[in-house]
């Protein structure tokens, strides 16, 4: 007597699921890579107050010397971008 189930995938019916599970996450993350391509090439930035950016000191400190213009792409919560809006 063959043990067979509903639920086992060999085969092709197994390697068609695969791939098109394989081409749709592909189709995704180059959706969420152009969406944020396109985002940032909107922005601009400034260097404010280059001479006091420090060669050495604590990580992130730099980063408010950069003023951003245009919003933020995606959710990044770690740096102290300065985001302004565009005039």
């Amino acid at each position: 007597m063959e043990n067979r189930s509903i639920w086992s995938l060999h085969g092709l019916t197994g390697f068609f699921i695969a791939v098109a599970l394989l081409l749709g996450i592909l189709a995704y993350l180059t959706a969420a890579a152009i969406k944020t391509q396109n985002a940032t090439a909107q922005q601009s930035y400034e260097v404010v107050d280059p001479f006091g950016i420090k060669m050495f000191g604590p990580d992130l400190e730099n980063e408010k010397h950069i003023k951003i213009y245009g919003t933020p792409v995606g959710g990044d919560k770690l740096h102290k971008w300065q985001f302004v809006e565009k005039k």
